[in-house]
């Protein structure tokens, strides 16, 4: 078999929006796979007859990034690309085109245009759909005007695209541009009359939405605000029936995460005051029967982080990871470096249903059956039937890797950095790996900091391997999977999670001889970008570095970032306003004058989450000391450039750090 080429991420198929059918039968699913000569990413659906296992192709758009049954046999999906089209010949008016195919065959037909972009809908009945869609306080809504006034809006807002005016914070997100008055809305819309009426109203940001089982109530996750965005948020009902919105709880200081009904009047909820252990606080579990006048916790004393936090850079597209069936709410949690599938019942009881190393990254039940899109050890994503307790592959789209490429396996070692912590952390060896040979090797840092490594497949390690490196990474405090005390590191970012990291390091060192210390590397991204700088400030051992998506200075990215005003107060534990000393204590840029390593730079220039202000200050510290650096800004790309950006911008990417790594330490 051949090692891995740099390029190998394109041929591999990333799956993603699984859903049962509604008789259990069929399930349909997103297949997105990579075009590198028009540089984009192709989408499809594809279905899967779950008896027989067998699954075909069922749409070739590619642009279907979403889809939902309306029946056993049908699905509605919109077609992005014939939308955006249109768009553009109409001058700017926004509409979503819909298509409807039967999963037997024949031609998709349009059966459904709504005039407005679409994110997220529902269906109520065949003439009434729900729908969250953006919305512009800063315009005037094109469906509600006459054909002149909607002209003369769409000339103003030509003039307009020369400024934008903030009145916000944040009022920028990654992904989204500047989002100063603009809102994600939640609408109806009546197919016989052609109207859209809005739900929720112009301050209202809608976050998340599910309805019951008779399609008479949604329950809304929703964030409510003018000037200033605030971490905590709401839970709303909307009745269908009477078209009025109430709040569930009173107001409290409660990060919502999720919400869903068990029964048509029951609700299950996560969240979290934040008190304890600030912004990433475990989230914990809340039962509301809408008679009651109140919720009450069923899980007090849960400490498990009830999300998929495992890393890699092989996944596309959305998914659910959360899904009620059957009176359950079925969940996912990352525990140590792996993450599972769980239920919960009304009285709290939570039981495990999947075990094994890997990761889980999209849930659909039937009827107590499950199934699932996971990444298993050294492998890529499938997907995965789990039925009576009884689990077995039920795809084989990404099987190729395996038997055309060698693939490292990670080997996993535990280390006591002080008494009491043990952090788990992973060595590859590189392909054909001889005994007898002294190898160059890369320490790898995640970002978060609450996520986790585990056994999930990164395409940059198992190419890194196949060049001759041993890669070793770990999951220092802060990492999440191990409760909320492992993961709180407020107020002491660079300090217990950098002795960590050094005593993973030496302990590699010492139990791996054939790695030569003479020729070692660091690089990650977000956090695991500003560990990377905090690390060439503090020690000249590793002999290059590569710092992607970094943070170099908590003060400007304060001020300057989509979440900076609300994350640094946290996770620092000062603002620059009443501790401006401690933040710039825990500022690379602080100790930038002590760098003696050659390190690379990568930023993407629509990074708002670690903004390029970051990256440039670090780069030009480093020039102005004398240090050899080299950053490369990535033009159109954000913070997920190693995720989802464009196809050749990804090969640039790794083509970068892999030849900046091969300069220093070959």
């Amino acid at each position: 078999m051949e090692t891995m080429k740099i390029d190998d991420f394109s041929r591999y198929t990333f799956l993603s929006g699984l859903k049962h059918s509604p008789d259990g039968k069929h399930a349909c699913f997103v297949a997105h796979q990579i075009n590198m000569e028009t540089n984009c990413y192709r989408s499809n659906l594809w279905l899967l007859e779950i008896a027989t296992e067998r699954y075909f192709q069922l749409t070739a758009f590619d642009s279907e990034k979403s889809f939902i049954w309306l029946d056993n046999e049908n699905i509605l999906f919109p077609d992005i690309r014939d939308s955006q089209d249109q768009k553009a010949k109409d001058g700017g008016e926004s509409f979503t085109q819909y298509y409807k195919i039967n999963i037997h065959g024949g031609e998709a037909a349009k059966v459904l245009r709504i005039p407005r972009q679409v994110n997220s809908l529902k269906v109520l009945n065949e003439n009434t759909y729900l729908f969250v869609s953006d919305y512009d306080a800063k315009q005037r809504d094109l469906a509600a005007l006459t054909d002149e006034e909607k002209s003369e809006e769409l000339n103003t807002r030509k003039e307009e695209q020369d400024y934008e005016v903030i009145e916000e914070i944040p009022f920028w997100a990654n992904g989204d541009g500047f989002t100063s008055r603009k809102r994600q809305r939640l609408y109806l819309y009546h197919v016989q009359s052609g109207k859209v009426e809005p739900v929720t109203d112009e301050h209202t940001a809608v976050e998340a939405f599910n309805l019951n089982q008779t399609k008479t109530k949604a329950v809304i996750v929703a964030n409510r605000f003018t000037d200033k965005m605030s971490l905590a948020n709401d839970i709303l009902i909307y009745d269908v029936t009477t078209n009025e919105i109430n709040q569930l709880c009173e107001p409290a200081r409660i990060r919502h995460d999720s919400a869903h009904f068990l029964a048509d009047d029951v609700i299950i909820y996560t969240g979290s005051n934040m008190k304890s252990y600030g912004i990433n606080e475990n989230a914990l579990f809340f039962i509301r029967n809408l008679a009651s006048p109140a919720s009450h916790c069923i899980t007090p004393t849960l400490d498990t982080s009830v999300t998929n936090s495992v890393g890699s850079d092989c996944r596309y597209g959305s998914s659910d990871i959360e899904q009620v069936d059957q009176d359950y709410l079925y969940f996912v949690s990352t525990e140590g470096d792996n993450s599972f599938i769980n239920r919960i019942s009304r009285s709290g009881k939570i039981e495990k249903l999947t075990t094994g190393n890997g990761s889980v990254d999209a849930i659909s039940i039937s009827s107590g059956n499950i199934l699932y899109v996971g990444m298993k050890v050294n492998k890529l994503q499938e997907i995965f039937k789990h039925e009576n307790s009884v689990e077995q592959q039920a795809t084989n789209m990404n099987e190729w890797i395996q038997t055309e490429r060698q693939v490292a396996s990670p080997e996993q070692i535990s280390v006591e950095t002080e008494a009491g912590v043990s952090i788990d952390g992973w060595v590859i060896k590189p392909i054909n790996f001889d005994a007898a040979k002294k190898y160059p090797a890369i320490l790898a840092i995640h970002g978060g900091p609450k996520t986790v490594y585990g056994a999930a497949f990164f395409h940059d390690m198992q190419y890194w391997a196949s060049e001759g490196y041993v890669i070793f990474f770990c999951n220092p405090r802060g990492s999440d999977g191990k409760g909320n005390a492992f993961a709180d590191i407020r107020g002491k970012y660079g300090t217990i999670d950098y002795d960590d990291i050094m005593k993973f390091t030496n302990a590699v060192m010492k139990k791996y001889s054939f790695i030569d210390p003479k020729r070692v590397g660091v690089t990650g991204g977000s956090y695991g970008g500003y560990m990377t700088n905090w690390i060439i400030c503090h020690t000249d051992r590793f002999k290059a570095a590569v710092s992607e998506r970094s943070i170099s200075n908590w003060i400007s990215k304060f001020c300057t970032t989509d979440i900076g005003y609300y994350f640094v107060e946290d996770q620092i534990a000062a603002t620059p306003w009443n501790n401006q000393e401690k933040l710039w204590q825990h500022s690379p840029l602080n100790y930038a004058d002590q760098v003696k390593t050659p390190t690379l730079f990568l930023h993407s220039e629509e990074d708002y989450r670690c903004w390029l202000a970051e990256g440039l200050q670090m780069f030009t510290a480093l020039k102005f000391h004398g240090v050899e650096s080299r950053l490369c800004l990535f033009k159109g790309e954000n913070h997920d450039l190693s995720r989802s950006g464009k196809p050749k911008h990804r090969l640039r990417r790794l083509k970068e750090i892999t030849e900046w790594f091969n300069k220093y330490l070959k």
